[in-house]
């Protein structure tokens, strides 16, 4: 099996279910079952090829568990962000330590700009930027300016009624993109498949043809499975609760050669 890279991954706070929820009624949270899910998702990457680093639990921030919206990395590049929730802001001390730690090149939204990592879609040179309720347009121009170094242009995308970029929309391994249009503004996106599960269109791109998604999306499965994927199926359905989604609980650190390999495929 191929070194695809490292895969971040941080296991759920004890107090997980008392994450913030913004677009959904609150329910209950099974935390023992959420740490089983977790489990298996990190299984998932690891079965893929991915080498796992567990970033520092932070057993005091319930949404800790979400560690992409903590960092944006771009080639050797590890972009630290500023959650536009507060009390998520703590969360970034272990991000940093881990990033660090793994060689990556290091700088950071600062104050008063507010990113989430969940709001940044890569798609080849194309950074796609959600502006909505956790990014401003000052986190989007920081981010911007540090892309820049790495040769990517940010497109910023107006979002509805949804918490992240990535809840609306994400990016098969050919670059084409699947979408729920009524939560996004699609008219800036090319080569667009819209499909009729929300959480049809989260999905994780791992190497090849795999494609990590959502056991709630079946349907969603069964297409991407005709168009000669292989979907890897994970349940998060307490994440989901939370209004998490499959993107939110990693971020993928690819070995050069995959990155050089990807970008051959844009």
């Amino acid at each position: 099996m191929p070194d695809r890279g490292t895969a971040l991954v941080r296991k759920p706070s004890s107090r997980l279910a008392e994450g913030i929820v913004t677009h959904l009624s609150p329910t209950t949270v099974d935390v023992a079952l959420a740490r089983s899910q977790h489990h298996a998702y990190a299984a998932a990457l690891s079965g893929a090829g991915w080498t796992l680093r567990q970033v520092t639990t932070a057993d005091e921030c319930p949404d800790s568990a979400f560690v992409e919206d903590t960092v944006v990395v771009c080639d050797d590049l590890a972009i630290l962000t500023r959650p536009g929730a507060a009390e998520r802001r703590p969360e970034i001390v272990g991000t940093e330590r881990a990033v660090r730690e793994i060689g990556l090149d290091v700088v950071r939204v600062e104050a008063p700009g507010r990113l989430d990592g969940g709001d940044v879609l890569q798609v080849g040179a194309t950074v796609y930027v959600g502006l909505g309720g956790r990014t401003d347009l000052e986190g989007v121009r920081q981010l911007s300016a540090h892309l820049a170094r790495v040769g990517r242009t940010v497109v910023t995308v107006p979002l509805g009624n949804v918490l992240h970029l990535k809840s609306a929309v994400t990016a098969l391994p050919d670059g084409t993109l699947l979408a729920l249009p009524d939560l996004v503004d699609v008219s800036v996106f090319p080569a667009l498949h819209p499909v009729d599960e929300e959480t049809g269109c989260h999905v994780v791109p791992l190497g090849d043809d795999q494609v990590l998604m959502a056991a709630s999306a079946p349907r969603t499965a069964g297409l991407l499975a005709d168009w000669g994927y292989a979907p890897v199926v994970v349940d998060i359905g307490e994440y989901e609760k939370l209004e998490g989604c499959v993107t939110c609980l990693s971020v993928l650190v690819p070995a050069h050669d995959e990155i050089v390999a990807a970008e051959g495929r844009q």
